[in-house]
């Protein structure tokens, strides 16, 4: 499978981990970095969102999980290959089980999204077989240091369910990027953002497409520092 090339830093790819997409690179562009020092990220697949995140933040050091082998070796095949990899570590873990003594200053996961169903494509990446929101959620509030924060992507539709579990667990949000795809389109996704301590939450809206591929300035504009468009 041929390998997705960004600025800095190339991803391989493999039939057997998720590929790289959008929502992927939208939450490693937006994810609240400044500040983080131990960043652990779940379900990291061919590690592109650590990766951006590491060229984000200088200081940043990441722990980057999955419970796939295969994307394990790809992840830690891409962190190799980069300018960052004495930042970045790939280890191969249940998140549900994982157990350590650090705390992290953000975590951040774009996980499975659907309901077990009968597709048989990338069963683990993209169905909460594995891993439930309620898994991810209560693990999450489990590892954040205090002042911590909590970033994931997620369908819009979940929104609402994904906050209220979240507020049941302690944590609230303070910042929710509400996705779309297309310009006048319905949203698709979003970015929500939660930390331990209650607060006003900033809500933004963020359009990616004009018009078919045909990206917005704001799309060009946060991923300027990553993407190698076409002229």
């Amino acid at each position: 499978m041929k390998p997705f090339q960004f600025k800095n830093f190339n991803i391989n790819q493999s039939k057997n981990v998720f590929r790289v997409g959008t929502d992927g690179v939208l939450l490693g562009a937006l994810s609240s970095v400044d500040g983080s020092q131990n960043i652990l990220e779940v379900g990291t697949g061919t590690g592109l969102i650590s990766l951006m995140i590491a060229q984000r933040n200088a200081m940043a050091r990441i722990t980057a999980l999955d419970l796939n082998a295969d994307a394990v070796i790809l992840a830690a095949e891409n962190f190799k290959n980069s300018p960052f990899q004495d930042r970045i570590s790939a280890a191969q873990h249940d998140f549900k089980t994982y157990v350590t003594d650090e705390k992290f200053d953000l975590i951040v996961s774009n996980p499975p999204y659907f309901e077990e169903n009968p597709s048989e494509k990338d069963i683990v990446a993209r169905q909460q077989t594995e891993l439930s929101f309620s898994n991810l959620i209560q693990k999450s509030a489990g590892l954040l240091s205090d002042k911590g924060t909590f970033s994931v992507i997620i369908p819009f539709e979940s929104g609402d369910h994904f906050e209220k579990m979240s507020v049941v667990n302690g944590l609230f949000p303070f910042r929710k990027i509400k996705i779309f795809g297309i310009k006048n389109s319905a949203p698709k996704r979003w970015i929500l953002e939660l930390r331990r301590i209650p607060q006003h939450c900033e809500e933004i809206d963020f359009i990616i497409e004009q018009s078919p591929r045909k990206y917005t300035d704001e799309y060009l504009e946060l991923t300027k520092d990553f993407h190698v468009f076409a002229t």
